[in-house]
């Protein structure tokens, strides 16, 4: 999926700076996005107090919308680098098209994983014939600097493996979660889980203490480590747990993202991760010119073109704490 603000400034994400070195209960509110004509997004990372979890650094969560008589999420061809994109749904379907040629159908509780490496481009849209419901989450996972040139792939897992407690269903999406590996190629130590709790569960999940977490509420009512977490919104964890209490109030649909703190400073903008302003204005260029990320076929519209880029941003200093 695309960050299709026309205003996207500069973000200086990563380093150790922002990291919680403990356990916390920080509760990250949305900002509203519109994503094309008929969707809008909550985008929960980056955040104004929270740039990244983990190699987590981009989150967007969107519906349930009724797109019955709607055409759903239409997002144009546009390019992506030094990034993961991870498309998850609940509900509906996605129609994955990229400049490589693949061209899937994602649904429900299957992972569509596109690595950009050092370019790639693709659009999302509806299927022309859909479901009612459109709900979902895209994500994106920065890769770190041994890997960010790698060859550009798409991945598609319809069977995940999932782990299992009285009330609770965990889906692993991606790295490792109590044992259970997901197929999805990981760059950085990390785990994405898709959580569905039944009405009353009261359950333990195990984490790593060298990771940092938080948790998307994706739907229905629960609390995470006694924090009630409404849906659109995310619960930062910070680092230092070895489990983490959840409680469902009713049938509830989480997302559990984790990771090794992020040592390298990136700089993110529009739908790129580089390390520095002239390789994200490189990027652009080359997107504008039509010499570096591919063409996407079959998509009925033009690509998307690219925002002004602002001039240098200066870093932000973080602490530890």
């Amino acid at each position: 999926m695309s960050n299709l603000d026309r205003q996207a400034s500069v973000t200086v994400c990563g380093g150790r700076g922002f990291v919680v070195a403990e356990p916390v209960r920080e509760l990250l509110s949305p900002r509203r996005v519109q994503l094309g004509e008929s969707t809008e997004v909550r985008r929960l990372l980056p955040n104004l107090g929270r740039r990244m979890v983990g190699a987590w650094a981009f989150v967007d969560h969107y519906g349930p919308d009724d797109i019955a008589d709607e055409s759903g999420m239409q997002v144009p061809p546009h390019p992506h680098m030094g990034l993961q994109t991870v498309s998850w749904l609940h509900d509906g379907e996605v129609l994955h098209r990229d400049s490589l040629g693949s061209l899937q159908t994602v649904r429900p509780r299957e992972l569509g994983l596109m690595t950009s490496g050092r370019a790639i481009s693709h659009s999302e849209e509806s299927p022309r014939s859909h479901a009612r419901f459109l709900h979902g989450a895209q994500l994106w996972v920065a890769l770190p600097d041994a890997h960010r040139q790698v060859t550009p792939h798409f991945q598609h897992h319809a069977d995940l493996p999932v782990v299992t407690a009285p009330g609770l269903i965990a889906t692993v999406i991606l790295g490792a979660l109590d044992g259970a590996v997901s197929p999805g190629t990981t760059y950085s130590p990390l785990v994405g889980a898709d959580l569905a709790l039944a009405r009353g569960a009261e359950t333990r999940l195990p984490l790593d203490p060298d990771f940092e977490y938080a948790v998307l509420a994706m739907s229905g009512e629960a609390a995470v480590d006694g924090v009630p977490v409404l849906p659109g919104s995310m619960l930062y964890l910070g680092c230092g747990r070895t489990e983490l209490p959840l409680r469902a109030e009713s049938d509830a649909g989480l997302m559990l993202l984790g990771g090794e703190p992020f040592e390298e400073e990136i700089v993110m903008w529009w739908n790129f991760i580089g390390r520095s302003h002239e390789e994200i204005e490189e990027a652009r260029r080359g997107w504008m010119e039509s010499t570096r990320f591919g063409e996407v076929t079959g998509y009925a519209g033009d690509r998307l073109p690219a925002p002004e880029l602002p001039p240098v941003a200066l870093k932000p200093r973080g602490r530890v704490r």
